[in-house]
């Protein structure tokens, strides 16, 4: 529907294409035709409501967003029956609002106050039985929301960002036609059991993360009865918690988005962007019996692993064969056990025929790895022709990393059982590669790289290194150029640049020198706090 009203040009693209906004002569035309039944004041820098004579009984739509109000006061009690939809929000400095001032909108269908200021919504506001969307999103001074029993109508509640808010709302057992529910846990290390069951026609289901090291859980088992559910962002305990939900889903419920958290992460921000279909495991002993491969979403983006130590590679974890294909984003932090992404030899005990390596990590685009202890290599070669939609690799604190892509060519072969004089692999969209802390790297490849899209190089405290194989485009006469993506390359310490380090083409250093910053690494924070 977006799209339709883009193309006609009554909406328009703004952000680089991320949001859309109503054309100004599109929005000036729709507020004349309403403008007998409403009022749009908004962005008109007031400090005040309008005043009494402005609240008409035929009212049905009031806007007075991104204003300046400051209070609602008890004198304000406008008689607007037919009132449907009420926004108050982007109102910065409100910070009161009277109980008498909703006490006369019984038709109330909509009313948004998010982003204000306001520390008590009025009591007066569980009398609005007509009300089917309550919107309170970062209202981070909001700390009393009175009982929403007799909102039986309520289809969205948005509590979300409402950090000072430390008490459940009472009565949200009874808000049976709920359709969306975002909010924290109300200060609660645990979301209260026996709400969502009662609650069960949810489509969206968000549960916010509060604090990185104590989240807020839910049970499995009461997410699971959720049977309408499409977007779901929320954090387990435990395994078992994850496994509980996942059986008492049926296998036809896909969900459109999910952000699913299992365990205790420490470094990885949960709060930051994650793909629409992400799930991260923190803190957990992954089993060996396959009990977490065959439970993955088939259509999982994003996966994170922290700091589970008895994994060794990705396979321990889940099943290559079906969700390795839709990953677009692979993180593993702090995984001591770890050893390589893809194991050489899981490839030759594979059941798989050889094309089929291909497609394996094939919509792969961003892989991060930090603080691996064991880890030695990151990809086995075989599996670099599948990487070809790869955009960033970044590799920091491994302090036994020697090779990024590794294995010998008689692996390559044996593995695809064909050989090949071809020395060269194109990533042909990598953009971003990030090597930093790695006091044991030797090599990042023994095969010649062609990554005509590389914009950033870094390499922090590389020191064993002595040989990028990232080919430059020719020139005519035969001379290497920079790609013509390349924006910058910072090397550290200086000396290692300089005096050790060499390229594809014997010229290739000359030609990089206006690209290259030398750069002070960073000290990690546990450094610093020794």
């Amino acid at each position: 529907m977006l799209n339709r009203l883009e193309n006609v040009c009554l909406l328009e693209i703004i952000n680089d294409g991320r949001c859309v906004k109503m054309h100004d002569l599109i929005r000036d035309m729709v507020i004349q035709i309403l403008e007998e039944n409403s009022q749009v004041k908004a962005g008109a820098q007031l400090e005040e409501l309008p005043d009494a004579e402005e609240w008409t009984e035929n009212l049905t739509t009031v806007s007075l967003m991104h204003n300046q109000i400051e209070e609602i006061p008890f004198c304000h009690s406008p008689r607007c029956l037919n009132l449907s939809i009420l926004l108050l929000c982007h109102n910065y400095r409100l910070r009161f609002v009277a109980d008498s001032f909703s006490k006369k909108l019984h038709g109330l269908n909509v009313l948004d106050l998010s982003h204000t200021n306001i520390e008590k919504l009025p009591n007066s506001v569980s009398d609005l039985v007509k009300l089917a969307s309550l919107l309170l999103s970062n209202c981070k001074r909001l700390r009393h929301v009175p009982s929403l029993k007799n909102l039986g109508e309520l289809k969205r509640l948005d509590l979300s960002s409402t950090q000072a808010l430390k008490k459940m709302p009472q009565g949200m057992e009874f808000l049976s036609n709920l359709r969306c529910l975002r909010m924290n846990g109300c200060g609660n290390k645990k979301f209260p059991g026996g709400i969502l069951p009662k609650i069960s026609h949810l489509q969206v289901f968000v549960l916010e993360v509060e604090l990185i090291c104590v989240p807020v859980t839910v049970q499995g088992k009461e997410v699971g009865c959720l049977r309408k559910l499409g977007t779901l962002e929320c954090h387990f305990e435990g395994h078992s918690d994850y496994v509980e939900f996942l059986k008492s889903r049926e296998k036809n419920q896909a969900l459109s988005t999910y952000k699913i958290f299992v365990g205790r992460f420490k470094e990885y921000d949960v709060r930051t962007y994650c793909s629409n279909k992400t799930v991260g495991l923190g803190n957990l002993s992954v089993n060996r019996d396959g009990d977490f491969q065959v439970r993955f979403p088939n259509d999982i983006q994003e996966l994170i692993i922290e700091k589970c130590d008895d994994a060794t590679s990705l396979c321990d974890v889940f099943s290559l064969k079906k969700c390795s294909i839709e990953l677009e984003v692979i993180s593993i932090l702090n995984c001591n056990s770890i050893e390589s992404l893809v194991l050489s030899s899981w490839f030759c005990s594979a059941t798989l025929p050889s094309p089929s390596y291909n497609s394996i990590f094939s919509g792969l685009q961003r892989f991060n790895c930090s603080g691996c202890k064991s880890m030695k290599k990151l990809f086995p070669l075989v599996l670099l022709p599948s990487l070809v939609n790869l955009k960033e690799i970044r590799v920091k604190h491994c302090e036994k990393m020697e090779k990024i892509i590794g294995g010998t060519r008689s692996d390559e072969e044996g593995v695809m059982g064909e050989k090949s004089s071809n020395n060269e692999f194109k990533l042909p969209k990598l953009r971003i590669l990030y090597l930093s802390d790695l006091p044991e790297l030797k090599s990042i490849c023994r095969a010649e790289l062609i990554c005509d899209s590389l914009k950033v190089i870094e390499v922090i405290n590389c020191q064993k290194l002595k040989r990028i194989p990232i080919c430059l485009p020719l020139l005519e006469n035969g001379q290497p150029s920079p790609p013509p993506s390349l924006e910058k390359i910072k090397v550290h310490p200086k000396e290692w640049w300089k005096s050790m380090v060499e390229w594809e083409h014997p010229n290739a250093k000359d030609v990089l020198c206006p690209f290259v910053e030398f750069s002070q690494p960073q000290v990690r924070k546990q450094d610093e706090d020794k």
